[in-house]
């Protein structure tokens, strides 16, 4: 698979500083694909320098040209979403179907909505005597993860020209050829050169080389709660704004009145697309004690169906990773129905649909965000009960209730800590602010809450 050999900075591809490359590896065979620059702390400074030199004409640019720079943006990648969710494929493992719809597909709807956005947006309003403009909050340093690698660039970058932010985005290191297409679409779409920036690189060289950079005035991060915690501390250091995406322990909250069939087949399926690997996933399934032994069969025959369906984890070390906490759930106690931590596959990085029942709020899958294809089936009493085990985690990011009655989910819903809750399976709104209570993250992403994250406001006085 072709790959560019230099950095995109400027409007152009350069050649990096370094010589050191990284390895991209396709998951689902183990063979490596293509090789990328291993960007260094000069590779960064050159795009923080090329990114604040485009910063001024930019911010300056009326919205309506600057919607109409997205707009276009979308375009190519409405284009080129064929290629978007063959790379996505190759460097991830998603099997083709859902790189078509869901990582090529879902990253259009979020660059139109901005597009439409940065044409309507209030940045000026009238408050008594006072204007408050709404001002680009200047060079942003943007660091994506490898689980949904164009929706997650696009759900920061986008929101940020909207904005009138410039941007050095630095991609996860074991998905970077979809980002090198990213910065072909920028191009293509006529952004000016130094609006958007590319640095391919690990994140203990480039990745803390761009969150330490006095140049960038906000770092926009999604990965782990560890890493973000790192982030948040360097950022606070310098006085500097952060945005941050971290991690999750969902739980899908089954009412008795609920339809149970139906929760349980839609709560196994959101665990199980992208291998699991999704922050906002519902691990948790929580099921009233009278209705239990009936969900875990449901959930069992659920999680069959998708034995052959699933790609596989991303690399081997996040393998491993699943693989031990699996083998940690049998040890601590609970029951395996369905799964295991056997490896299917002689090749690649696959692991079983895995149900565990008999999981115990305590219990290490039900506190620790596992990333892997892992329900962890826990019995409730009542509804306190239920309250109490939702949201005994520290993480708050999003979740599902079910009821026979929508008012009665609702109910539960406005008492859980979470940022989004989906009620009786509600369906994706790109328009809706997606973020985290506790340490799940700070800020907001998606809609016109995203779009404020990019934002800082001026008042004048009359």
């Amino acid at each position: 698979m072709k790959a560019h050999d230099g950095m995109y900075i400027g409007g152009e591809w350069r050649t990096a500083a370094g010589t050191d490359t990284i390895a991209v590896v396709d998951p689902a065979d183990e063979q490596i694909i293509a090789h990328v620059p291993a960007g260094t702390a000069e590779d960064v400074d050159a795009a923080v320098r090329a990114a604040r030199a485009a910063l001024p004409a930019w911010a300056a640019t009326a919205p309506a040209e600057r919607a109409g720079r997205i707009a276009a943006l979308r375009d190519v990648l409405v284009a080129r979403k064929d290629e978007i969710a063959a790379t996505v494929t190759a460097e991830l493992g998603a099997p083709l179907p859902f790189s078509q719809a869901v990582h090529a597909g879902v990253p259009v709807l979020v660059a139109g909505s901005y597009a439409e956005l940065a044409a309507s947006y209030a940045f000026e309003e009238k408050v008594g005597n006072s204007t408050v403009y709404a001002e680009p909050v200047g060079v942003v340093g943007a660091i994506t993860p490898w689980n949904y690698p164009l929706h997650q660039i696009v759900a920061k970058v986008a929101p940020a020209l909207a904005a009138g932010c410039t941007v050095v985005l630095k991609p996860a290191e074991d998905t970077p050829l979809t980002a090198q297409l990213f910065a072909e679409a920028v191009h293509e779409a006529g952004v000016p050169a130094g609006v958007f920036n590319l640095v391919t690189g690990l994140g203990p060289v480039a990745g803390q080389a761009l969150a330490e950079h006095d140049g960038v005035d906000l770092v926009s991060f999604t990965g782990s709660t560890a890493v973000g915690k790192q982030i948040g501390a360097t950022a606070g250091a310098a006085v500097k704004r952060v945005a941050l995406e971290l991690g999750g322990k969902s739980a899908n909250v089954i009412l008795p009145s609920a339809d149970l069939a139906k929760a349980v087949a839609v709560g196994v399926a959101n665990v199980m697309g992208n291998s699991g690997q999704t922050c906002s996933a519902w691990t948790r399934m929580l099921v009233h004690t009278s209705r239990y032994d009936e969900a875990v069969a449901l959930a069992a025959e659920a999680a069959a169906k998708y034995g052959d369906r699933i790609g596989p984890l991303v690399n081997a070390k996040q393998h491993a990773r699943v693989r031990g906490y699996i083998e940690k759930g049998v040890a601590e106690g609970a029951r395996l129905v369905a799964g295991g931590p056997e490896a299917p596959r002689e090749q690649g990085y696959f692991v079983s649909p895995t149900v565990f029942a008999d999981v115990t709020p305590e219990m290490t899958v039900a506190q620790e965000e596992i990333f892997g294809p892992v329900v962890s089936l826990i019995r409730y009493e009542d509804e306190d009960d239920a309250l109490r085990i939702a949201n005994g985690t520290v993480y708050g990011l999003a979740g599902a209730v079910w009821a026979g009655d929508e008012a009665e989910a609702v109910a539960f819903a406005r008492r859980m800590d979470t940022g989004q809750v989906d009620i009786n399976g509600g369906r994706f709104n790109p328009l809706a602010p997606f973020g985290g209570y506790k340490q799940s993250g700070v800020g907001r992403e998606l809609g016109s809450h995203g779009l404020a994250e990019y934002l800082q406001t001026k008042s004048l006085q009359f």
